[in-house]
């Protein structure tokens, strides 16, 4: 079993207390942060999902695999950041109001991060006005990202969108959105600029964005 893949079972069954001492032989190894973060952490957490979705885990086992993820994330971190040459811009993300998920958009922001963006995180439950705030702010930014965990908060991610754009913003930022329930449909609807179907794409996407 490679290193990577004793990052990806260590993630999964929760074992916080090791991922420090798996990361840090996976670099000395000469695995890339990268690869870590992706096939090993996310990986995981695309295992769990499943696994939760199927009724074969709970709720306390998908936390103890979120707690060991968070660990590795910080670990990982000051790795993904000295592999890049460049800073992107700033990406200014955040879950919509009434939706209190932040694992997905969590692993968002990482990825974002180690593609080059300084990313600034306005936690959950965000009201329109704190992203238009948080835009106005940082007049350099040129990049928004919307997450909505549950189907519930999909039309407060559109009431988040429209309000932006009502704001006159959309000729500063790009507005990308994303979450379980979020289709490519639904984004083009109510009028994002790009969708990431997850984590892992979100990166891609939002250099793209950038570079459109």
């Amino acid at each position: 079993m490679s290193k990577i893949q004793e990052i990806q079972q260590a993630v999964e069954f929760g074992k916080k207390k090791i991922i420090k001492g798996l990361i840090e032989e996976a670099l000395a190894e000469g695995c890339q942060a990268i690869d870590i973060l992706n096939q090993g952490m996310i990986e995981a957490m695309s295992i769990v999902g499943e696994k939760f979705k199927a009724g074969e885990i709970y709720v306390p086992e998908m936390l103890v695999a979120a707690r060991a993820m968070k660990e590795g994330v910080e670990i990982i971190k000051p790795h993904l950041l000295s592999d890049q040459n460049t800073v992107a811009g700033k990406f200014i993300i955040g879950t919509v109001e009434g939706d209190l998920h932040d694992i997905g958009k969590n692993l968002v922001a990482m990825m974002i991060e180690s593609a080059g963006f300084t990313v600034i995180d306005l936690g959950v439950d965000v009201a329109p006005e704190k992203f238009i705030e948080a835009i106005k702010a940082n007049p350099d930014c040129r990049l928004v990202g919307l997450s909505a965990l549950l189907t519930t908060t999909m039309p407060a991610l559109n009431k988040a969108v429209a309000a932006i754009i009502e704001a006159g913003l959309k000729s500063q930022v790009k507005i990308m959105v994303g979450g379980a329930p979020i289709s490519q449909e639904f984004a083009d609807k109510i009028g994002a600029d790009g969708f990431a179907a997850d984590a892992a794409s979100a990166a891609s996407i939002a250099k793209e964005l950038v570079a459109s």
